[in-house]
């Protein structure tokens, strides 16, 4: 009873949109979101602004494809250092517009970095932290000199979607800007309807790619859980997701074979258990330590995650970077092995015994107490979470989760107002971005402040050493050995508790659209998750019905 109860309230909360599905569009569940705010606006770093904006409304100069190992050249056609790690220049794409048919010129590229700089609010990536200047050469150069010699600044100011000058300039106030009515060079601009429940996004009829995109439009139902998700996606609702989705062989690829498939490439990030390390008593390693200990990771990944992951290594690094793991950083797994009594001595060491109750208490007699924040319609998330709290609670500690929206959820991580979040991590074609988000000192901004990395305010002065020394060379060999070092010093410091690795989770349906990438041709991560790789997707996908007769003949 209780089942068919759920089925029902399942039903009602994914009807269907209004109206059926126009040709040629292309329905996305990406975010979500029980209700749609218009926010377009690609340069906060809050997570505010709807999908794809960032990597489909707007375009970086290059991007890095996960799949492929690639740096691929987009709005920029090349780059060169003028000065080793230093100096770079970037040649601007000719021919290229703006949705509203003004040209695009290096000058919009400067413009962008140059309100980065004047807000820093805008400045998620902290660009600005390595940045000296930017300055346009001329209509189709532009050159960016950092503070010291900083080779990862690459992909960091390469990856920045780039905003017109001409449509920005006279905004006064770009951080509270939605940006109602975008003006991109992206693949798609146009905004054909908005409401609470459903947007459409209508292709730029401008693109400078000839011939696309093939798709007509996006479009965007609302969709506040896993559960939903899954129950639209196996109605054949949806031609693109980048859901979790539970034996998916039996729920999703069982109900038509010939047209839902999935691809789960290991390449994700890795999800953490974030400590806010400001907070007593979470500032102390031994009690970080301790909470790692305790977490049953294998019990963690079969029961929430359906075994399509393995538990983190760890230096937390997950098989993206196989190339430059450690194995022989500590092989019994060190803190992230399932290890209660060394957890339990950990924590009297630190001076929060077990008392009679079976709870800890310090000596004032203050509980242990450390709720788990997690946004509450990711079913795989709050499943962790809930183990994680068992095991806790089983160490004597008061643990409990606390489910929030996601808008809610990433407001409170992002300003650090939690004890305990589970939270995703950063990416690159190196170990430096991810090593910088955990340990580097730059990174850390006040609590209150939003942050869009090191949500848990942790910053090594050994770990800063380690990086600076990354920047400054362009050598294979020596990146390498620096990230053997930074590998050592995360194990040393645990500033955060890695849980597992994800897959870049990624569903299709090639009912109405072909070209999406798999096994066999993968081409790009099909996740829609993996921004800007998104790019090459949506630049990449066709109706069935544009002389396409089998799936093959789109690749």
């Amino acid at each position: 009873m209780r089942a068919f109860a759920l089925s029902l309230a399942l039903l009602a909360g994914c009807a269907d949109p209004p109206g059926e599905t126009p040709p040629g569009t292309l329905t996305v569940l990406q975010e979500q979101q029980a209700a749609w705010v218009r926010n377009f606006n690609p340069l906060l770093s809050t997570g505010g602004a709807r999908w794809p904006t960032a990597s489909g409304i707007y375009e970086p100069l290059l991007l890095y494809n996960r799949a492929t190992g690639e740096t691929v050249p987009w709005l920029a056609t090349a780059w060169t250092w003028t000065e080793p790690a230093r100096r770079l220049r970037f040649d601007v794409r000719a021919g290229v517009t703006w949705s509203d048919g003004a040209a695009f010129e290096a000058d919009d590229v400067a413009y962008t970095f140059d309100l980065l700089k004047r807000f820093p609010a805008l400045d998620g990536a902290g660009a600005w932290t390595y940045l000296e200047s930017v300055r346009a050469l001329d209509a189709h150069t532009v050159e960016f000199v950092f503070t010291h010699p900083y080779s990862p600044g690459l992909s960091l100011v390469g990856g920045q979607a780039i905003v017109p000058k001409h449509a920005w300039q006279g905004i006064a106030d770009p951080v509270s800007f939605t940006n109602p009515n975008p003006v991109g060079t992206g693949p798609f601009t146009e905004i054909r309807r908005f409401d609470a429940q459903l947007w459409e996004l209508g292709r730029n009829p401008r693109y400078w790619q000839e011939g696309l995109p093939k798709v007509d439009a996006l479009r965007f139902p609302a969709v506040g859980s896993n559960d939903q998700a899954l129950l639209a996606l196996v109605r054949g609702e949806v031609d693109w997701a980048g859901s979790f989705v539970p034996a998916i062989e039996r729920t999703y690829v069982a109900r038509d074979p010939a047209h839902f498939h999935y691809w789960f490439p290991a390449v994700g990030d890795t999800v953490f258990l974030y400590p806010q390390t400001t907070r007593a008593p979470l500032d102390d390693a031994r009690v970080r330590q301790a909470l790692s200990l305790a977490i049953d990771r294998k019990r963690l990944v079969r029961v929430a995650m359906h075994d399509y992951v393995p538990p983190s290594h760890p230096t937390a690094l997950s098989d993206g970077y196989r190339a430059w793991r450690r194995d022989d950083l500590a092989p019994d797994g060190g803190w992230v092995r399932h290890d209660p009594a060394a957890a339990g001595a950990l924590l009297d060491a630190a001076g929060w015994p077990l008392g009679e109750d079976g709870r800890r208490a310090n000596a004032a007699g203050e509980a242990l107490v450390m709720p788990i924040l997690c946004p509450a319609g990711w079913s795989d998330w709050v499943r962790a979470a809930q183990i994680i709290a068992r095991d806790l609670d089983a160490l004597g500690v008061d643990a409990r989760v606390e489910g929030l929206d996601f808008a809610s959820w990433f407001d409170r991580v992002s300003r650090g107002d939690f004890a305990l979040a589970l939270g995703w991590s950063v990416s690159g074609p190196t170990p430096h971005a991810f090593y910088r988000s955990l340990l580097g000192s730059s990174t850390v901004k006040p609590v209150g402040t939003p942050a869009a990395t090191n949500w848990h305010r942790y910053g090594s002065p050994a770990a800063d050493d380690l990086l600076a020394a990354f920047e400054a060379t362009v050598d294979p060999a020596e990146q390498h050995r620096l990230s053997d070092a930074l590998q050592a010093a995360f194990v040393a410091e645990a500033p955060a508790i890695p849980l597992f690795p994800t897959a870049a989770w990624g569903e299709f349906n090639t009912q109405r659209f072909d070209g999406f990438p798999d096994r066999e041709t993968p081409y790009a991560t099909l996740s829609p998750n993996a921004v800007p790789d998104v790019l090459l997707v949506l630049t990449r996908l066709r109706p069935r019905n544009d002389g396409l007769a089998e799936r093959g003949a789109a690749r």
